[in-house]
């Protein structure tokens, strides 16, 4: 996410949607404010696509939702709408809304130097309000790495590090997976060399 749009009006939520249908960009929005969506690199873009295509075949079958990067998540109780990289929905709530999802269980964000520290801050907090949220996944697109917060059955998050190597748990959809299947056949760029080009 990047500024929200100087001298824009504010929108209603049903503003926003129909405004959005007309425009060439996705646009998060947050209680009346529109915030331009920046794009993302190669390997973000590749990272996303297997995390979709890995949890569409696991759950093939049943009344699960998996959504890319097109699907917004509303932020439960709020007037707050974002575009997850890759989101799961299993509530049979969802099953009945057309622009939107509100009860993820499992939530992708695909890590960007623009955006790593919102995504670890002040969008992981929008996302703690979904009350059947278990699985956040924070996925660097520069090193093998992922970091899966985790909310036990006390309701504690814990944060958990992979890296090269491990095999991963997201107990939200009961799957398992190296965490190799995301990053094979990848170049990966150290952020350092990013912000150089």
């Amino acid at each position: 996410m990047i500024a929200a749009r100087d001298n824009f009006p504010q929108l209603t939520p049903q503003e926003y949607f129909a405004w959005e249908e007309k425009q060439l960009h996705k646009h998060e929005y947050i209680e009346g404010e529109i915030y331009a969506m920046s794009g993302g690199s190669v390997n973000h873009g590749r990272i996303a696509i297997r995390f979709t295509s890995l949890f569409e075949s696991h759950l093939e079958g049943s009344s699960c939702i998996v959504g890319n990067s097109d699907i917004k998540v509303k932020i439960a109780k709020s007037e707050k709408y974002t575009y997850p990289d890759v989101s799961v929905t299993c509530d049979d709530r969802d099953k009945t809304t057309t622009q939107y999802i509100t009860y993820p269980s499992l939530i992708v964000e695909v890590l960007s130097p623009n955006t790593e520290s919102y995504d670890r801050g002040g969008k992981f907090r929008l996302y703690r309000n979904n009350p059947v949220l278990i699985d956040y996944l924070l996925v660097s697109s520069t090193s093998i790495e992922i970091d899966l917060y985790h909310k036990k059955d006390n309701g504690e998050w814990i944060i958990i590090n992979y890296q090269e190597g491990d095999m991963i748990e997201l107990k939200s959809i009961n799957l398992i997976f190296a965490i190799a299947q995301i990053y094979r056949g990848l170049t990966l760029t150290p952020e350092d060399d990013l912000a150089q080009a």
